[in-house]
């Protein structure tokens, strides 16, 4: 992918880095990336450890494309970063390397990377860019959270550089968009991402706004959203919400 590399020592935020090119007007794609922030976040607003060692950077784009086809992009996203992790980790690690909805890395249930998605206001029916912000636990990882966390020095893959991981991601990030502006577009991104998730067919809890629903993860519906079938036999569809495996959560 021909991306243009924008590199940080420090800034508060890769995200807002790109909200400020998409401000200015700037064309995609942009790889930004920090070897600190000083205000990292991820989803719903909370804050993102973002320590020296691991990959923190967003890949600016502008698709100029509707609503719904942007947040297509969470799961092309997840497809780029699962594929390219693998492709740094040795053969007998990577068959625990799954995919948590819609776009968390785990691996053996510890989540190893996160992925938020911004992007402008839609003007009409355009979305004129998107952020995609990345963590990768390549050095260290949080400890204490109430989700796990993992990192590749963890998992005993040491010394992979935030550059090894930035050129990783760039090569997958340009194949998977690819596949996503191809003539299967979204059907092909969502049958690779059931491929490779977590799940599927077991009892998870997903936390939304409102309170917890429990029940067994069916699948992807056709637009993205997470299929929850209830204990009651009714087929719950979840476009927003965590998702935690097995028991209910408080």
């Amino acid at each position: 992918m021909t991306a243009d590399i924008r590199r940080f020592d420090e800034i508060d935020s890769t995200n807002e880095e790109a909200r400020r090119l998409g401000d200015a007007g700037q064309e995609g794609p942009v790889w930004i990336v920090a070897a600190r922030q000083t205000a990292g976040r991820g989803r719903r607003g909370r804050a993102w450890e973002s320590p020296t060692g691991n990959f923190m950077g967003t890949l600016y784009l502008t698709p100029r494309c509707g609503p719904r086809e942007a947040g297509e992009l969470s799961f092309v996203a997840a497809l780029a970063v699962h594929d390219a992790v693998a492709s740094l980790l040795p053969p007998p690690l990577r068959p625990a390397l799954r995919l948590k909805w819609p776009n968390d890395l785990l691996h053996e249930r510890a989540k190893l990377a996160g992925i938020l998605l911004e992007s402008s206001g839609v003007a009409g029916a355009e979305v004129a860019w998107v952020a995609i912000g990345m963590g990768v636990n390549l050095a260290v990882h949080p400890e204490g959270l109430e989700y796990p966390a993992t990192s590749l020095a963890a998992m005993g893959v040491p010394g992979v550089t935030p550059d090894d991981a930035l050129k990783a991601l760039d090569a997958s990030f340009e194949h998977w968009l690819a596949v996503w502006r191809g003539v299967q577009g979204f059907a092909a991104i969502r049958e690779a991402w059931l491929k490779r998730a977590e799940g599927i067919g077991g009892s998870i809890t997903v936390r939304l706004s409102a309170g917890n629903i429990e029940g067994t993860f069916e699948g992807l519906a056709p637009d993205g959203g997470l299929q929850l079938r209830l204990p009651d036999g009714r087929l719950e569809l979840v476009s927003a919400g965590d998702v935690f495996f097995g028991s209910p959560v408080q």
